[in-house]
């Protein structure tokens, strides 16, 4: 048996090597590099230290624009004290969970067994083995320093009680693994049950689910747009309009440069953390897109035009790809970091920016007080106003003297790695924006994405990535998640163009995921490939979290991708993942909207429409409609039934291959979707 005593244990005190962090390609890592800390990355060379030496490994997990990620480091890895416990009693494991979601997740689902709940910066102490053993989130520099003296002895000392609890906790992690098929698909009555469940959790007040702190559930939005258009329910679009509004008024959306931060800590939507996310911007442009197209409300356009802006130049690459996030901390004028310091305004410093003639409409719109409504500055925002947000000629002067005075202060750090699954939902909502608005630059900006996607994000054999970076060549193969948001973008990105190609692409993204992610055995997708590293278990990615999961996205993007190719392969497997998870979504529908989406989509049935020859404007008919159960088929033809036999110059609309008589004017086809969509 090894020699135990804290003689022989503190005889490490200087680990072979330091800070190997310096050359990874996440930004987040690099963030890291000069700490005082050992850090490893993620890799078989430091569990294999963690065995040479006995000792736990201490795996920390964050990602750039994390506010509390940056807190502990200054108060604790920055430190030499904290460091030099650390470096001595553990091998230390930094991971950016954007990077590496399959290792998040596992050890997140540890933690929130552990205690209940979850969250960023995440720090868990695992056996050589990697399993887990405890863990939590954030810890203060002193509490920190407590629990690693906690773990080091029962390390030492009481090694059986964590043998039993690692066998626990690595059964529970495993659990999505477990959950076997069911015969049939889940009842459309599932879909009207999220329907209920969320309209009893509806804020009247303030819109959004629940109670603070506030996310947007973009999902659960979309969910509900779906069943006004069944239905155009009161109610329904009460929810929709309150929750769009509020959102868009308070302080998480920002009014001068456009796009969203994460989150509102309020109930209020005032009140940010001011972390600005590539996906929620992808995931927050569709509900306010698709609402502006049924409800006709010229103020989502505006969002939707300004969060697009937004990414367009403040997130996008030379290359043409988008990137992660930007920080929710920033430098004052003595380069202090403060969380929101680069958002917020006095009434003095406007005084300063705006003529002396609009000063007051400036402090009125905006709602910048002496007071203040952050820490002693203002957050603007049209709270007061609320859903008053298109600006005249002097509000627009305004806001630009304003964002042109913002844009000279210390920005906010920048993740820019590119992120497949991310990209690939930014380029769907574009493409769709683009259609709807009939937008050139943005449908310019989708495609220059899609080409990235399908060219520098590939590996020489196909293969895609999960990740990219200029100054590092991609090592981590894409996940379920990204492949499958991959076969939408592609998808989207046809029916946008005309351009075959981009189904050639989302097949093959498709057969990727089928072929490398499929449980033969009980159906669903595993989050990692076939070929993968192989973590202590393999998960599937199930529940509509802050992106739709890999198993959502790929149970709609087949069905449509099954819709436009004929191929049923496609449509069986999407069966499958709803089969899948049949049980628990009717237990817990709230959880999967965008599964239920999905669902919705295989009771309804597809409507097939198809436009042949040069008859832009019956493909501009298609586009200027939200039609989320239609897939439109056009410019170059593909192998598909939908093709076969057609004449030049008509559109087709048409159910299961099935066609009306072929349309020759805008209002044939306006008629024959009329009676495909309400004859159902």
């Amino acid at each position: 048996m090894a020699d135990t005593t804290p003689l022989a244990h503190n005889d490490v005190a200087t680990p072979h090597g330091g800070n190997r962090l310096g050359d990874e390609s996440s930004p987040y890592l690099r963030q890291h590099r000069d700490n005082p800390v050992a850090w490893w990355p993620w890799c078989d060379e430091a569990f294999a230290e963690a065995k040479r030496r006995e000792v736990p490994v201490l795996l920390s997990v964050g990602y750039s624009a994390c506010h509390w990620c940056h807190v502990m480091a200054h108060e604790s890895f920055e430190d030499v004290e904290v460091a030099d416990v650390m470096n001595r009693l553990f091998v230390n494991v930094k991971v950016d969970r954007e990077e590496r979601p399959d290792v998040d997740s596992v050890y997140m689902d540890a933690v929130q067994a552990m205690t209940g709940r979850g969250g960023w910066p995440m720090t868990v102490f695992l056996t050589p083995d990697a399993q887990p053993f405890f863990g939590g989130t954030y810890y203060p520099k002193p509490t920190f320093l407590q629990l690693m003296s906690a773990i080091d002895d029962a390390w030492r000392n009481r090694r059986e009680d964590i043998t039993n609890n690692v066998a626990a906790l690595v059964d529970n992690i495993g659990r999505t693994s477990q959950i076997s098929t069911n015969p049939q698909l889940p009842p459309i009555d599932v879909f009207a049950a999220a329907v209920a469940q969320l309209d009893g959790t509806f804020d009247d007040a303030w819109g959004g689910f629940g109670s603070a702190p506030k996310f947007p559930s973009t999902m659960a939005l979309e969910l509900l747009l779906r069943s006004y258009l069944n239905d155009e329910s009161a109610r329904t679009r009460t929810i929709i309009t309150t929750s769009l509004d509020a959102m868009a008024s308070g302080g998480m959306y920002d009014h001068l440069g456009g796009g969203f931060s994460r989150y509102s800590v309020d109930e209020k939507w005032l009140v940010p953390h001011f972390e600005k996310m590539l996906y929620d911007q992808a995931l927050l442009v569709r509900p306010y897109l698709h609402a502006s197209m049924v409800m006709h409300e010229p103020r989502w356009r505006q969002v939707v035009e300004e969060t697009i802006g937004y990414v367009l130049r403040d997130l996008c690459s030379p290359e043409g790809a988008f990137y992660s996030a930007e920080d929710a901390d920033s430098l004052d004028e003595s380069r202090h970091s403060h969380e929101g310091h680069f958002y917020v305004f006095t009434p003095e410093q406007v005084r300063r920016i705006v003529p002396e003639h609009l000063v007051e409409l400036a402090l009125s719109w905006y709602d910048i007080t002496d007071a203040g409504n952050f820490e002693g500055k203002s957050i603007p925002c049209r709270i007061s106003q609320r859903g008053r947000l298109t600006r005249n000629e002097d509000v627009e002067t305004i806001r630009s003297l304003l964002l042109a005075a913002r844009n000279t202060r210390h920005r906010p750090l920048r993740d820019d790695k590119v992120i497949t699954e991310w990209n690939a939902l930014m380029v769907s909502s574009l493409a769709e924006a683009a259609s709807a608005f009939a937008n050139d630059e943005w449908a310019a900006a989708a495609q220059r994405a899609g080409n990235f996607l399908s060219t520098t994000m590939r590996r020489s054999d196909g293969r895609w990535f999960r990740t990219w970076h200029r100054d590092a060549t991609p090592k981590h193969l894409a996940m379920a998640a990204d492949l499958a948001n991959l076969v939408d973008a592609f998808t989207r990105l046809y029916e946008l163009s005309g351009m075959a190609r981009w189904v050639t692409l989302a097949r093959e993204a498709a057969d990727q995921l089928l072929t490398h992610h499929w449980d033969p055995s009980d159906g669903g997708l595993f989050t990692t490939p076939d070929d993968g590293e192989r973590l202590i278990v393999r998960q599937k990615d199930l529940i509509d979290n802050a992106t739709p999961s890999a198993n959502s996205v790929a149970a709609l993007a087949l069905h449509r991708l099954a819709a436009l190719t004929g191929d049923e392969r496609f449509r069986d497997h999407a069966d499958a993942i709803l089969k899948l998870l049949a049980r628990i979504v009717e237990s817990a529908p709230t959880a999967f909207p965008h599964l239920l989406c999905a669902l919705h989509l295989r009771h309804v049935g597809p409507t097939e429409v198809v436009v042949t020859g040069k008859r832009g404007e019956l493909v501009q008919l298609i586009h200027g409609q939200w039609l989320p159960t239609v897939v439109l088929a056009w410019g170059e033809s593909f192998p598909s039934p939908l093709f076969a036999d057609r004449r030049d110059g008509l559109a087709y609309v048409c159910r299961q291959y099935a066609c009306q008589a072929p349309a020759a004017s805008r209002d044939e086809l306006v008629a024959a979707l009329r009676g495909a969509l309400t004859n159902r």
